[in-house]
């Protein structure tokens, strides 16, 4: 089965000559379909970077990121865009709604990028919307006006909307209390299972990365540690197991 996403032998070299800096080292990793893996490790460590070049939003130093088996540093950036639409949804620590559009304007504006326009769109966007427990009259109110597990409840909606193969969570629970956390971790984690969208999620939380079939640590731009096994290992329904210590 192939990779979702995959990187190659993937450096990422920031400034030059004494001031360079390498946020990524020799990084080889695949993503498979359906699969919901944690990354964890220091500020600084490459993380966001990590996140950064499977989005296309930057190119590696040496090496190749693919996404659904292109090479994105071989595309244009119209070219990784249609991609980024196609196939990638991103929920992020500051939920980034647009503070001037309605909850479903929000969610619906995702689709445009994909050509759905009209009822079609609304009736995607409300179904969604639905599906991750913001019911009407929610819809019409502003961004503002919800508490922050709402918005990102919003947030996680307008990721899945558009159908990707792949979300990329960046700190997902980061500006959330441990109760709403966790029901933003339970939305993922059952979306990942009904519909086999494939989930990386960066996180400094412990209980949160248990989330995850697996869980790679960074350190320094390197995986130094990788804890769990690739989601083909595991059965389709698996129990969520904690790695926050007592």
């Amino acid at each position: 089965m192939a990779a979702v996403a995959e990187l190659d032998g993937v450096t990422k070299v920031y400034g030059s000559g004494a001031a360079h800096m390498q946020a990524l080292v020799d990084i080889t990793l695949a993503f498979e379909p359906g699969e919901f893996v944690s990354i964890m490790g220091p500020s600084g460590c490459g993380k966001t970077t990590l996140l950064n070049l499977i989005a296309g939003f930057d190119v590696p130093t040496s090496g190749r990121v693919k996404v659904m088996g292109q090479d994105l540093a071989t595309l244009s950036e119209t070219a990784r865009s249609k991609v980024r639409a196609r196939h990638l949804g991103f929920v992020v620590q500051s939920f980034d709604l647009l503070p001037r559009l309605t909850i479903e304007e929000n969610v619906r504006m995702r689709l445009g990028p994909l050509g759905v326009y009209g009822g079609v769109a609304r009736q995607r966007s409300r179904s969604m919307l639905e599906e991750v427990g913001i019911h009407e009259p929610m819809w019409a109110r502003y961004p503002g006006e919800l508490s922050g597990g709402e918005q990102q409840r919003v947030a996680i909606a307008r990721a899945l909307v558009a159908q990707p193969t792949l979300v990329l969570a960046d700190e997902p629970t980061g500006n959330l209390d441990s109760t709403t956390g966790a029901m933003v971790l339970d939305l993922l984690r059952r979306l990942n299972t009904q519909r086999d969208t494939s989930v990386v999620m960066v996180t400094h939380d412990h209980f949160a990365a248990g989330y995850g079939h697996r869980t790679l640590e960074l350190a320094d731009g390197r995986v130094v540690l990788e804890v769990g096994l690739p989601k083909r290992s595991h059965p389709r329904e698996m129990t969520v197991v904690s790695l926050r210590e007592d």
